[in-house]
């Protein structure tokens, strides 16, 4: 797929101003806009590394994908303290960044979210509306291949600290992500509340059910040698489904904001 830098900045334009995406939502199930993504992908080989250092920092990267920057009318909150956020990522307004956080290409986030200290949300991540991701959690990037959906949080989620979302998990609206909760497209998730494991979706991705309170827990070793040895596999399991207790433990965001 040829791309032109005047392309490419078209597209990049677009997705800083939230008009274009590179996943969306479309009749409740979500479709990857692959030509964005290679678009993204091209932008790479279309730059030259320049040298962007500021002040006594030395910096060098693509010309393609230097900084965004922001202004006062663009509504985001961005505190100070080593914070980036990648040129081709849309931030809305009233979102807030927390230093130091990098927000990559590609990714969206939408308005009322939080990114905490230490965060990383990367390539291609939908990050919807009013979500606190907690200090220290990596929202992994999905760029390659092009046609891939990328990681996905909905709307109304929480991400507590020191957890990893990662390989195109989604996390459906208003599901409860205990700190320090691993989630790749290797892992089971149990669901306690059934007795049953949670089956894939039909592209094979782990999606966390909506309102599902998700905490870290450990399966047995069942075969080989191992099996009956007490040796257990790590497994995050959901404890119960948000209810007003729930929603309660996170209403404190509100008044951060």
């Amino acid at each position: 797929m040829e791309i032109s830098r005047e392309q490419f900045e078209q597209v990049l334009a677009e997705l800083e101003a939230g008009r274009m995406r590179v996943a969306e939502k479309v009749d409740g199930t979500w479709r990857v806009n692959r030509e964005v993504k290679e678009i993204i992908l091209a932008g790479f080989k279309l730059g030259a590394i320049t040298d962007m250092s500021q002040g006594q920092f030395p910096f060098f990267d693509k010309d393609t994908y230097s900084v965004r920057s922001f202004k006062q009318e663009n509504g985001v909150r961005i505190v100070p303290g080593g914070t980036s956020i990648r040129r081709g990522a849309y931030v809305a307004s009233g979102a807030i960044v927390m230093p130091p956080s990098y927000i990559n290409v590609g990714a969206f986030v939408d308005s009322g979210t939080m990114v905490d200290s230490h965060v990383t949300i990367g390539s291609c991540a939908q990050i919807g509306k009013n979500i606190h991701i907690s200090a220290a959690t990596q929202i992994g990037g999905v760029l390659e291949p092009a046609g891939a959906l990328p990681t996905i949080v909905e709307d109304g989620a929480f991400v507590g600290g020191n957890c990893g979302i990662y390989e195109g998990t989604i996390v459906q609206e208003g599901a409860v992500i205990a700190s320090g909760v691993i989630i790749t497209a290797s892992t089971a998730l149990f669901d306690a509340t059934t007795g049953e494991f949670v089956p894939r979706n039909a592209d094979g991705r782990v999606v966390v059910p909506r309102g599902a309170v998700v905490v870290s827990g450990s399966k047995p070793l069942k075969h080989g040698p191992g099996a009956g040895s007490g040796v257990a596999l790590y497994c995050p399991v959901i404890v119960k489904y948000r209810d007003e207790k729930t929603a309660g433990s996170v209403t404190l965001e509100d008044l951060l904001r």
